[in-house]
């Protein structure tokens, strides 16, 4: 094929496909109103300092991936990359946190100019829970069991759930500078990326998929011995929480995330269906944000999912949703027939029966191989003898034993009725 294509990374969502989206977007909406939270939208396009400001500039999503420009006016805007950002900013614009506490959800489109690959696109799709005004276990251990529901909810294997905590500032500054101390004589044997982290961002070194870099780390300072003991007890709370819930768990002291704003709890479900890229859910605490953006403190706890990856899942396992089918096809027979047939259609739609209306030409035994073929039960025939007669054919198309009738037209959503329910 020649001509304009879609931008490499940026893909259609054919018919065939959005089957599947809109099945698992109707569970994300009954589950999250189970849970009291409720719906925000975002504009997709952002001030680029709301990112700069949040994520870090010295993450790589900041200094690598945003797909950022200049508008008419000279603004810098940015493609949104991540969901949270946006929420905070929506909540302190609105004042949505003022005296009040706040569960949320979005979902949408993100932009990242990454490499392509199996789950990961340069515009994906997140749904997120946003939980603002709770400092305490609780809301974590609620947050992480309405993600445990989703994979029940989706009919799905249990990913596996790892959390860890990265402290409080004053904690998380010591560590970092005992991670850095222990680091920097092995910096020669470090990745390359990893030696850039060095001394921009040492913590994402942890995340680090060298297994030369992953063997240096294995005697490095673990965070746990930094904590302070109300963060300690905090952590230790949401472990019997979880525990009395019988959610699985493991902690792996070596979990980061890829954005500044988070502190103390973080967690993941990762799965062994994705390969490397196996993290299909990912949050944690990020109670800092709204003062970085200029706000005042508001304790937040959240997770985004990347749908795409959920996709992947579901599809390895055999359970995407077929293509919706038509309950009737209604077939007529020329032009002198189509207008009643419409309205006919019309009528049965009504009633709550989907209807695929034959248009344009064909003769009836066309009309009838794509009636066949189209996976509806009935074939509903308007020929010029049943107009004549005030009558219509039904056709059972499924139905080997299924006779075919005739029957008056203003009886027609009667005999529909009666023969699908």
């Amino acid at each position: 094929m020649t001509g304009v294509k879609s931008i490499k990374g940026m893909n259609d969502l054919l018919p065939g496909q959005t089957v599947a989206w809109q099945k698992i977007e109707g569970v994300f909406r009954e589950l999250f109103e189970l849970y009291s939270y409720r719906e925000i939208r975002t504009p997709i396009v952002e001030s680029t300092s709301l990112f700069s400001r949040s994520i870090g500039e010295s993450s790589d999503i900041v200094s690598k991936e945003m797909y950022t420009f200049e508008d008419r006016n000279g603004d810098s805007l940015t493609l949104r990359p991540e969901g949270t950002a946006s929420i905070a900013r929506a909540g302190l614009q609105h004042g949505l946190f003022h005296n009040q506490q706040q569960r949320l959800w979005y979902q949408g489109p993100m932009f990242r100019y990454e490499r392509p690959q199996k789950g990961r696109f340069r515009q994906f799709h997140q749904v997120g829970i946003e939980a603002y005004g709770w400092s305490s276990a609780d809301i974590e251990a609620e947050v992480i069991a309405l993600s445990h529901a989703l994979w029940e909810k989706l009919g799905i294997s249990q990913p596996k759930l790892e959390i860890n905590s990265l402290g409080s500032e004053q904690g998380r500054t010591a560590y970092l500078k005992a991670l850095k101390h222990y680091l920097e004589p092995h910096k020669n044997d470090l990745d390359k990326d990893s030696q850039k982290r060095l001394d921009r961002n040492v913590l994402r070194i942890l995340d680090s998929k060298s297994p030369q870099t992953r063997e240096i780390l294995d005697d490095a300072p673990n965070i746990f011995d930094f904590l302070g003991e109300s963060e300690l007890a905090q952590f230790d709370e949401l472990q019997k929480l979880l525990n009395a819930l019988a959610i699985p768990y493991s902690v792996n002291s070596r979990m980061v995330r890829g954005l500044d704003y988070y502190n103390n709890l973080v967690f993941e479900w990762v799965h062994s269906d994705l390969g490397a890229q196996s993290t299909v859910c990912a949050g944690g605490r990020y109670d800092r944000l709204t003062e970085q953006l200029g706000g005042k403190f508001v304790a937040a706890f959240g997770f985004a999912i990347g749908i795409e990856r959920l996709l992947d899942i579901i599809e390895s396992s055999g359970q995407l949703a077929q293509l919706p089918t038509p309950a009737i096809y209604f077939i007529s027979d020329g032009a002198a027939c189509r207008q009643q047939a419409l309205v006919a259609a019309s009528q049965l739609r009504e009633a709550d029966f989907s209807v695929q209306m034959h248009c344009g030409e064909g003769s009836l035994k066309n009309q009838i191989k794509r009636a066949d073929k189209s996976g509806a039960q009935l074939a509903i025939i308007l020929g010029e003898q049943e107009q004549n007669a005030g009558k219509v054919s039904i056709k059972p198309l499924r139905d080997k034993n299924g006779i075919q009738s005739v029957v008056d037209i203003a009886r027609l959503v009667q005999c529909v009725s009666e023969r699908l329910t």
